[in-house]
């Protein structure tokens, strides 16, 4: 993996949490909050820290935010701030813009700006939870669009023992299989047709999300 430099905006847990998995995964973090105790807390998950307010244009040229090779706004309930802080990012010519809404209203204001990604945390967790409930072999999903995810799929027990090209997944089913998790060290990427498929298997399918809600539900 490409060690590649992040600052994040913002370190509530929302904040803290995207940043603790980036350190983890071995890149460079750059934690900023106007909370000094925020920023203590969230030493341990990130390799440099600052406490600065991100809606102010000298505090980011000063922390060199331009060398960052994406930026992540987490800031909370401060909607103002959000804002102004994704508009500096903008000007100062940063590339990937990433940031959380509260709202429908907030995210379409983001957009305008052109934050690359708008991400609203609770409507998210909301939508995977009732997936979830609705379709008990669904592990976790991608969404690509409105219409189209990828999901990760537990095989039915029915399937245990046959080939892709037996099972006809994508004729039967509209689903493309794109990929088998088999173990938790092992991944099997393109698989082939005569692929025998194994108890425990877990299978990285990309389609129609009504499609893929239906296979999901197989048993």
């Amino acid at each position: 993996m490409a060690r590649n430099q992040y600052a994040v905006i913002g370190l509530g847990r929302f904040g803290t949490s995207i940043a603790r998995r980036l350190h983890e995964a071995g890149q460079e973090v750059l934690g900023i909050d106007i909370s000094e105790e925020r920023v203590e807390s969230a030493e341990p998950y990130v390799t440099d820290s600052a406490i600065a307010d991100a809606s102010e244009e000298k505090a980011l040229t000063a922390l060199g935010i331009t060398n960052f090779d994406c930026v992540i706004v987490a800031i909370g309930d401060d909607i103002q701030s959000s804002i102004l802080t994704a508009m500096l990012l903008k000007n100062l010519g940063i590339e990937k813009i990433i940031a959380k809404a509260t709202s429908k209203r907030h995210g379409q204001v983001l957009e305008t700006i052109g934050v690359n990604w708008v991400i609203y945390p609770e409507r998210d967790m909301g939508e995977r939870v009732a997936n979830q409930l609705l379709s008990p072999n669904m592990l976790n999903y991608i969404e690509l669009s409105k219409e189209y995810n990828i999901e990760e799929v537990l095989l039915p027990k029915k399937m245990i023992g046959k080939s892709l090209k037996e099972l006809d997944i994508r004729a039967k089913f509209r689903v493309s299989v794109i990929a088998i998790l088999r173990s938790s060290i092992d991944i099997i990427v393109s698989p082939s047709p005569d692929e025998l498929l194994q108890p425990d298997d877990i299978l990285v399918t990309i389609g129609n999300r009504n499609d893929l809600a239906k296979f999901a539900s197989l048993e």
